[in-house]
């Protein structure tokens, strides 16, 4: 008994606290990329993405499949800082 009173006292707390972390771990990863973007730096800024031949990217010419297809067409499309302009993230909503 006491041990169902733990889980039910102590699971929301803890998962309360891994939601947040996990959302802080968002936030970072998405600040790593904007700062890599604006340093002209796609092999950093692709670190946000999945590494996975699964990866489904969808551009203004359809869908590119890999991560290693995102990250060449975006080496051809981005091949200077003028190209690449200003990247800057907005987060909308947020539970923190």
């Amino acid at each position: 008994m006491k041990s169902i009173l733990f889980l039910l006292v102590f699971c929301p707390f803890w998962l309360s606290a891994q939601v947040m972390n996990d959302e802080l771990a968002i936030k970072h990863l998405l600040q790593q990329q904007v700062i890599a973007w604006n340093k002209s730096n796609l092999d950093a800024f692709m670190e946000g993405y999945w590494k996975n031949d699964s990866l489904q990217f969808i551009g203004k010419n359809g869908p590119v499949y890999g991560y290693i297809k995102t990250l060449a067409n975006y080496k051809v499309h981005y091949t200077s800082k003028a190209a690449m302009g200003h990247f800057t993230s907005t987060i909308l909503t947020s539970n923190l």
